[in-house]
């Protein structure tokens, strides 16, 4: 007669971990449990279908490399393991412009997309490809403290932003989130009224946000 199985202390056998280790893997290839864990992130033009990039990237990292403002970056693994490594953006010194001045608007990180994570419907222009959408943090915002600051207003190039009484508001039909205006924002290195920020008071965030 054969000795039973061992049981784990939870009262999971080893077969039932390891067929359930095994199912997990199967369904993660599948792209089943893509969302499991995943925080949705600015993505670059082309990834805004969430599932498909998720699903088809390969980390190559070849739309890091091709960006000329270098402006993608690996997504880390607190933004969810699922989606560690795939392309998001950081603004911290410029901003996603379609490559207008590389490559005449059209972006070379989808042309150098080798699966095509990264890609464009049909028509796609910086104007309708919606990358994400600038939150603006009125309490460190500067000028919100009636300092005139407006940095963020002169530097973005779809009028998306509207300067009422002194201070920026977004206008969120017209932002693409190209990252132009937090590019820009002094409010960490100006005196932020928010003791501990860590991020800019203009912020560009996932549509999902």
């Amino acid at each position: 007669m054969a000795a039973p199985e061992p049981m784990r202390s939870d009262g999971i056998t080893r077969r039932t971990l390891c067929v359930g280790g095994a199912s997990i893997a199967a369904l993660i290839a599948m792209g089943s449990l893509r969302y499991v864990g995943h925080n949705p992130l600015p993505r670059p033009p082309g990834g805004q279908d969430e599932s498909h990039l998720v699903s088809a990237c390969i980390r190559c990292e070849r739309c890091y490399e091709v960006c000329p403002r270098q402006v993608i970056v690996p997504a880390h693994i607190e933004d969810g393991l699922l989606g560690m490594r795939t392309p998001t953006f950081n603004f911290d010194v410029n901003y996603c412009d379609f490559c207008s001045e590389e490559n005449g608007g059209v972006p070379l990180c989808v042309l150098n997309c080798p699966t095509e994570a990264l890609v464009l419907p049909e028509g796609a222009t910086p104007e309708n490809t919606i990358m994400g959408k600038a939150v603006i943090d009125q309490y460190q915002c500067l000028a919100f403290r009636e300092t005139g600051c407006r940095y963020c207003f002169d530097a973005c190039p779809y009028e998306a932003i509207e300067m009422r009484d002194g201070r920026p508001y977004i206008i969120a039909d017209k932002c693409n989130g190209c990252g132009a205006c937090e590019s820009v924002c002094v409010s960490l290195k100006a005196g932020s009224i928010a003791a501990g920020a860590t991020e800019r008071a203009v912020v560009v965030k996932p549509v999902e946000e």
